[in-house]
């Protein structure tokens, strides 16, 4: 091309990224077109269009286009940490670990390109990697609020709760509505009557108008405040407000999930032999409800010197859903269920120890902390056989409101049930008869419960008997968990720090006649609350 024309591109690109930039995504494709018409080779027009893809949920095409920007142009480290994240949000850990070190080798400058692999790397559990992007991302760009909520978030799971919170101050200093900030920042410490924030939160969840999304965030932000402060039955107050519209948006439906357990059940129907599966017994899989301890057993077992946390994983579901070939963007669903009984399950469990082979140096034992791999149990163990699954149990009532009270990750359906307190009792009921089939099919020398109230009532005992269903000696670093330094990339980031306590034990109690929903929900399906204290 004539230098003239490489002008004109250039300038065509520049004007495309600055439509980008104010959403006009049609006049912004069209200028792409345009250049790539006199120039196929435009690896600028390639990355915008893979933007634009992006910027639509669209994250395979993205990845496609990202990747021919990649290719055309081997000294822009902007394609490749794009095209990293996009593999990420496509579950492909590894490819995406892969670009985000040809990214890095190409020496990002630009705060963006920063950012995005500090989103990757901390995606992929490696946040002791990612901090240093989000670092360099906000020093670049100091009045960037994502990017320092980024920061925040990142500090929070290294265990700097002084640098998280400065963090997201600094991020509400530059966006007072950055609602994600809010619920995050209130996490962080207990709220006191002389030190909290319930002034700006109020403000802010008033002006919020009819986004569900930040009446989500700000309400459970109240909540939070209004429970440190005593105030139990005003804090359920603002969680049922908080959740109502985004219940309603969401739309969910219990039976989609009675049929996901009865299509579980149907992959373990009968007491399950020695099968023919992988014989390596490094993998122990804790599983249960959110919010119930599964993050406490995972700091335990991994405090021991033989024992590594691969964090939460969802490795064994993808797995499944990859080898299955089943429909559908959903990894955990009825369909692949179903599918996955016919897989040969041996070559599963080869596949999934081979993809945690990066993430779990050595041969040693490892702990996958993915609660809802309770689903996955009866598979689990048809294809790792001598693996271990231990299952956290929960008094009904606390495990529901603990679910209800918790944040999940809007991206994610599999948490839709935790929006309103009668869909919550009906999930727990379903959880309840999934568990007692596991408990009547699989070994119990592969397979175990353990109870919250039980750990923290008789610590040492629960850890020696955990210890040894693992087959490993006891160790007393199990007992100081809590100084375990390894990043904590879960809601009970702040908790794990701490020595056991004993006060969210019977929890519910505090809540009074709103929790009437929860209860009847339970009663009526045949669980039992009152058992436990």
């Amino acid at each position: 091309m004539t230098a003239q024309s490489l002008n004109a591109a250039a300038e065509r690109l520049s004007r495309a990224e600055r439509l980008m930039a104010q959403k006009a995504y049609e006049p912004a494709h069209a200028l792409c077109m345009e250049v790539l018409a006199a120039d196929p080779q435009a690896a600028g027009a390639w990355f915008l269009l893979g933007v634009l893809a992006a910027d639509h949920d669209n994250p395979g095409k993205a990845a496609e286009l990202f990747g021919r920007a990649a290719a055309l142009d081997l000294d822009d480290p902007r394609a490749p940490a794009h095209l990293a994240r996009c593999l990420i949000a496509l579950n492909r850990r590894d490819d995406a670990l892969t670009q985000a070190q040809i990214a890095e080798a190409r020496g990002p400058a630009d705060a963006l390109t920063l950012d995005t692999l500090g989103v990757v790397f901390s995606r992929a559990g490696l946040h002791g990697r990612a901090i240093g992007h989000f670092e360099a991302a906000f020093a670049r760009e100091p009045g960037q609020a994502s990017f320092a909520y980024n920061l925040a978030a990142s500090r929070q799971f290294s265990g700097d709760f002084a640098g998280a919170e400065a963090a997201y101050a600094q991020a509400l200093a530059l966006e007072p509505t950055l609602h994600r900030a809010w619920s995050s920042r209130v996490q962080l410490r207990r709220q006191t009557a002389e030190r909290n924030f319930l002034p700006e939160l109020e403000a802010q969840f008033a002006a919020a108008g009819g986004s569900a999304e930040a009446r989500l965030h700000l309400g459970h932000a109240l909540a939070k405040t209004h429970e440190d402060l005593g105030h139990y039955e005003t804090a359920l107050d603002w969680l049922i407000r908080a959740k109502s519209a985004k219940g309603r948006e969401v739309g969910y439906d219990p039976r989609a999930d009675a049929e996901l357990f009865a299509a579980a059940r149907a992959t373990c129907p009968v007491a399950a032999g020695p099968g023919r599966g992988e014989t390596s017994d490094r993998p122990i899989f804790v599983v249960g409800l959110p919010r119930t301890g599964t993050t406490l057993v995972d700091r335990i077992l991994s405090s021991h010197p033989e024992v590594t946390s691969a964090g939460e994983l969802t490795n064994f579901g993808l797995i499944l859903k990859r080898m299955s070939g089943s429909p559908g963007a959903f990894v955990l669903d009825e369909t692949t269920l179903e599918a996955a009984g016919e897989l040969d399950l041996r070559r599963a469990g080869q596949a999934y120890l081979q993809s945690v082979g990066p993430l779990v140096a050595g041969e040693g034992r490892f702990v996958d902390k993915m609660p809802l791999n309770f689903v996955y149990a009866g598979l689990i163990h048809r294809a790792l056989p001598q693996a271990r699954i231990i299952c956290l149990r929960r008094h009904p009532m606390d495990a529901c409101l603990s679910n209800f009270r918790q944040l999940f990750a809007t991206g994610f359906s599999y948490y839709d049930y935790a929006y309103d307190l009668a869909h919550t009792a009906a999930y727990y009921a379903g959880f309840d008869r999934l568990i007692a089939h596991w408990r009547a099919v699989l070994p119990a020398d592969r397979f175990t419960e353990v109870a919250y109230e039980d750990l923290v009532a008789d610590q040492e005992g629960e850890t020696r008997r955990l210890l040894a269903f693992c087959g490993l000696d006891f160790d007393a670093r199990c007992l100081a968990f809590h100084e375990n330094a390894a990043p904590v990339a879960t809601a009970s980031s702040v908790q794990v720090r701490s020595p056991i306590y004993a006060s969210s034990v019977g929890r519910w109690r505090r809540y009074g006649p709103g929790l009437a929903p929860l209860r009847q929900g339970l009663e009526a399906a045949g669980v039992r609350v009152e058992d436990a204290a």
